[in-house]
């Protein structure tokens, strides 16, 4: 946000590394499961992850350098790609229509509009696709004006004519003296807070037991040994701690920069808030498995304390209160949501009034550019909360 952008990107490159090679380390994640996960070493979330790179392909696109920003981008489709291999829901977070679409802008800065035309088509066909089903984002017009625009300048007049058909439109804008696109940074992501359930455990075959919360349909089942089993068919409830993400509602939902000749309201994009929700969410099996092993365990430990010595059993029972805790550790300083617009620039020193209006809040921050002809220019605006604003 200083505009230390290479500065920035040494930093976060050491964040991406820190969680490619991350190792479980075995001792403090045995006291997890004597305490709670508080006692590991955070390695982030999914979303958490694929933003590293996000901000890495921002920066060199603001230092002019598209080629090393669409190096992180495709590192984030990879990176993507590998986190939902571990999960198994149809409807989990496997693309990212928002990275294409930035893929697509940089390929135009650099007058590649074959490659574009790709990025451009795959935006649009995950918007129109997962995007409007798990986060109701649909295509956002300004793509669709840049999907037909490269396919113009591609030289694909097939494709032209049959987009140009669906969106209905038949005439796109002109390449202007030079142009910014604009992104807009809103508000703050949810933040992890905890919340709690109670549990029933009882005993199947063999070594098996069960726990189970019939009011919420749960039910887990996991292999013990002959003596955890013992002690384990003397608990009947107990009290598990698990992460949430609560929302932080913006408090603008709408912008508008306004220029000389034009007014252009900024889309959204990326809804980091819904990500980080369905993210957490899709975890969320092996999440409440490695709770409810933790959880049982401590309470037979304290069980079989108790038949030895009453007051130790006690004890270890307080103990057992005060540590069961869900781990509530986020990057809580990302967007809630990211918007964005192309503005077409004339020669000479220009300058964009960006407007911000919510409910009861406004605010105006005026934007000045002196660019050169057939230039891209990247700008990130940022509004924490609606409040502080970045002059980036």
């Amino acid at each position: 946000m200083l505009g230390q952008y290479a500065e920035s990107n040494s930093w976060f490159e050491k964040a991406y590394i820190f969680g490619e090679d991350y190792r479980i380390n075995l001792a403090r994640e045995a006291a997890s499961y004597l305490t709670n996960p508080l006692t590991t070493i955070y390695r982030g979330e999914d979303h958490e992850h694929l933003m590293v790179l996000y901000y890495k392909a921002m920066n060199y696109a603001k230092m002019g350098q598209y080629e090393e920003a669409l190096v992180e981008c495709r590192r984030l489709n990879i990176r993507l790609q590998q986190l939902s291999d571990r999960y198994s829901s149809p409807n989990r977070y496997r693309e990212d229509a928002f990275i294409h679409n930035l893929m697509g802008i940089l390929y135009q800065a650099s007058d590649d509009w074959n490659n574009a035309f790709i990025a451009y088509r795959n935006a649009f066909n995950i918007y129109n696709g997962s995007y409007t089903e798990m986060f109701g984002i649909e295509p956002p017009e300004q793509l669709k004006h840049d999907l037909l625009r490269a396919a113009r300048n591609a030289g694909l007049s097939e494709e032209y004519e049959w987009y140009s058909n669906l969106f209905g439109i038949h005439q796109p804008p002109a390449s202007p003296y030079a142009e910014l696109v604009l992104f807009w940074h809103n508000g703050l992501a949810p933040v992890k807070a905890e919340w709690s359930i109670n549990f029933m455990i009882y005993g199947g075959e063999g070594n098996l037991v069960f726990i189970s919360n019939p009011d919420l349909g749960l039910s887990y089942s996991f292999e013990v040994s002959a003596d955890e089993r013992k002690s384990l068919n003397d608990l009947e409830f107990f009290r598990v701690a698990f992460p949430k993400y609560v929302e932080r509602p913006p408090a603008f939902n709408r912008a508008i920069a306004h220029t000389a000749d034009t007014a252009l309201q900024l889309e959204m994009a990326e809804d980091i808030n819904r990500i980080a929700q369905i993210c957490l969410e899709e975890r969320m099996a092996a999440e409440f498995s490695k709770t409810l092993v933790r959880v049982a365990l401590k309470k037979a430990a304290e069980y079989s304390a108790r038949k030895k010595d009453k007051t130790m059993g006690s004890v270890i029972g307080a103990i057992n209160a005060m540590t069961e805790a869900a781990d509530t550790r986020n990057w809580q300083t990302l967007p809630h949501s990211i918007y964005y617009t192309r503005v077409p620039l004339r020669e000479g020193r220009q300058t964009i009034q960006l407007k911000l209006e919510g409910a009861g809040a406004e605010a105006m921050e005026e934007l000045t550019f002196l660019p050169i002809k057939g230039q891209t220019l990247f700008h990130t605006y940022t509004s924490l909360d609606g409040y502080a604003q970045s002059k980036e």
